[in-house]
């Protein structure tokens, strides 16, 4: 009587295991990360120093050799290749494949860090250094503002405004915009006459980097309160610009004093528009420009946090741009371009579309072949097995790709 009562307490904890095992598995199908392709890391990196006016020689000895000196210290490095070219220099930096992706972050500090210390050490023009570390992120939504009548710094007014509120929607890792036309001032001057006044590029350059720099005018002290003391004449229009006095660079004051050139109108004040004009636009040619069916655009690249699950996050950036488009004016319209979550929901239906159909030729085939008792077991097992293996995958940090 023992044997019939053992019997039906393990069928019932063998039926209990298998309920829970499949509420497991279902749970962590839904909580695995979707990606359309395996994350990896990218354990290289690009230095870019900007040094105008430099030759390569230069280049090499005062930006290249000191960036390279500084990067070998890292205990990391693998490999460090570095060009220079006329004002520009690149260092490509490569990371031992020891160093797992958790682990990169840190390695990027630590070489930004040393950048930033000899940096201390380059000589005046020498531009600040741009560090791309970033090559492993995959954008997987691509999104398109454009707007028929709109100029370009509207547009960017309003994908800035797009990528701010898309930036902290839940899943989202960063936002970033391709294609804004940078803003700038033209200033068209003659030569024949710049050479005729005495003056060069190099005057212009040097009257205008002196009238728009930041500087700090000190602070005075009145009883108990101290007072910051902000100077005024930074440019708000052309038109200022314009009216400023060119200044005579000292290369120029020692060229015509070595010639014996006496310049024209030496006892006058010459402002820039007595000998160019001062126009404001858009860099030309632009460094980067984008299209969407034939109208101009700015585009918007959003990429997830890594293992999150793509279609949720899809979702949330379509629900959090529903709520957007009405506030925006009329004309102004957000296309997709790239929709990743579209792509790998497409994929996980098919898979449980083939999973399905897999299951049900075995069940049918072992139905006519062996009975249905023995097809629901076979079957059951099938499933089961499915099910343990999302757990497994859940538990390892396994994305479903």
């Amino acid at each position: 009587m023992n044997l019939p009562a053992f019997a039906v307490e393990n069928r019932a904890f063998v039926y209990f295991a298998a309920l829970v095992m499949a509420i497991a598995g279902v749970a962590s199908f839904f909580g695995l990360g979707q990606l359309e392709d395996p994350e990896f890391a990218v354990k290289n990196a690009v230095i870019s120093i900007r040094y105008p006016g430099a030759s390569p020689e230069e280049v090499e000895l005062e930006v290249t050799d000191r960036i390279e000196i500084a990067i070998q210290e890292l205990p990391q490095l693998d490999n460090v290749e570095s060009w220079s070219r006329p004002g520009e220099s690149l260092v490509a930096v490569e990371i031992k494949d020891e160093f797992w992706a958790d682990q990169l972050p840190q390695v990027w500090d630590e070489m930004r860090r040393k950048i930033n210390d000899v940096q201390l050490l380059m000589p005046p023009g020498v531009e600040e250094p741009v560090i791309s570390d970033d090559f492993g992120d995959v954008f997987g939504f691509q999104l398109a503002v454009v707007g028929d009548g709109f100029t370009a710094a509207e547009l960017e007014g309003f994908a800035k405004l797009l990528r701010k509120e898309l930036g902290v929607v839940k899943g989202v890792a960063r936002a970033d915009l391709w294609g804004v036309q940078q803003r700038a001032v033209h200033l068209d001057v003659s030569e024949t006459q710049l050479a005729q006044l005495g003056l060069s590029d190099s005057s212009l350059e040097s009257t205008l980097r002196q009238q728009n720099m930041v500087v700090d005018a000190g602070k005075v002290d009145v009883q108990d309160r101290r007072i910051r003391i902000a100077p005024t004449g930074e440019f708000r229009s052309p038109n200022e610009i314009s009216e400023l006095t060119v200044r005579p660079s000292l290369t120029d004051s020692l060229q015509n004093s070595g010639a014996g050139f006496v310049p024209e109108r030496s006892s006058e004040l010459i402002r820039i528009r007595d000998i160019g004009t001062v126009v404001e636009g858009y860099l030309e040619p632009p460094f980067t420009q984008m299209r969407f069916q034939g109208q101009p655009a700015i585009g918007i690249s959003i990429t997830n946090v890594p293992g999150a699950n793509v279609v949720t996050v899809g979702e949330a950036i379509d629900r959090r741009l529903a709520e957007l488009l009405p506030t925006l004016p009329v004309g102004i319209e957000v296309r997709r371009v790239h929709w990743m979550s579209d792509i790998v929901a497409d994929a996980v239906d098919g898979f449980m579309i083939s999973f399905a159909q897999a299951v049900a030729i075995v069940l049918i085939i072992l139905t006519v072949f062996t009975g249905w008792r023995m097809s629901i077991i076979i079957g059951t097992a099938l499933i089961m097995t499915i099910l343990a293996t999302f757990v497994v995958m859940g538990i390892s940090g396994v994305d479903l790709q």
